[in-house]
């Protein structure tokens, strides 16, 4: 990559960031269906168009945090070290995440990272949009896993898991609890999880 493109991905990568940050800033503070998109694209000083270039739908404006981990359960199954079992590694992979406190996990008590969950879990266009990403992670997981029912059947149980473990530690953290009196819970419900997917 010459240095003039990668200047230029940089700056559509801060572009998009200051978009998406001004959009999520809006929605925490009136709601997801008080934002029109002529408030963010004011808020962002951009046009319509740009804004529709960097994210499709309004949707997009609030998940494109999630696409960081995007096809990564496929990733960590394929890049997984030698004679380590795909579940191991997806369960070794989660446990991690929680030892971080990492948002994807739902273990984590920032409140701005509270109210975006609580924005993605409570607003339907949102949660549908969700599904979507979760149905191309399943689809990706079960490529990685092989062909078949048997595949597809593992890939749908361990996202169904991830899914169900994150807003249960959501729940635990938004009743007033801190992430670090909910790890030990969250790291016992992902053992015995992963423990009876295997």
């Amino acid at each position: 990559m010459s240095e003039t493109s990668g200047l230029r991905a940089r700056k559509k990568e801060r572009m998009r960031d200051a978009i998406g940050d001004a959009a999520v800033s809006l929605f925490l503070e009136r709601g997801f269906d008080r934002v029109s998109v002529n408030d963010i694209a004011a808020a962002a000083e951009v046009s319509k168009p740009t804004l529709f270039r960097y994210f499709p739908t309004k949707e997009d404006l609030v998940l494109h945090r999630f696409a960081d981990h995007q096809g990564e359960t496929a990733r960590v199954v394929r890049d997984r070290r030698p004679g380590i079992e795909p579940v191991t590694a997806l369960h070794q992979h989660f446990r991690a995440a929680l030892d971080r406190f990492d948002p994807v996990t739902g273990l984590s008590d920032h409140p701005e990272v509270v109210a975006f969950h609580r924005l993605v879990f409570t607003t339907p266009s949102l949660a549908g949009r969700l599904t979507q990403y979760q149905v191309e992670d399943e689809q990706s997981l079960a490529d990685a896993l092989g062909e078949g029912i048997q595949a597809h059947l593992l890939a749908a149980q361990v996202l169904a898991i991830q899914r169900v473990l994150a807003r249960t530690n959501w729940r635990k953290i938004t009743e007033g609890r801190t992430a670090h009196d909910v790890h030990f819970e969250a790291v016992a419900d992902a053992d015995h999880a992963f423990h009876h997917l295997r």
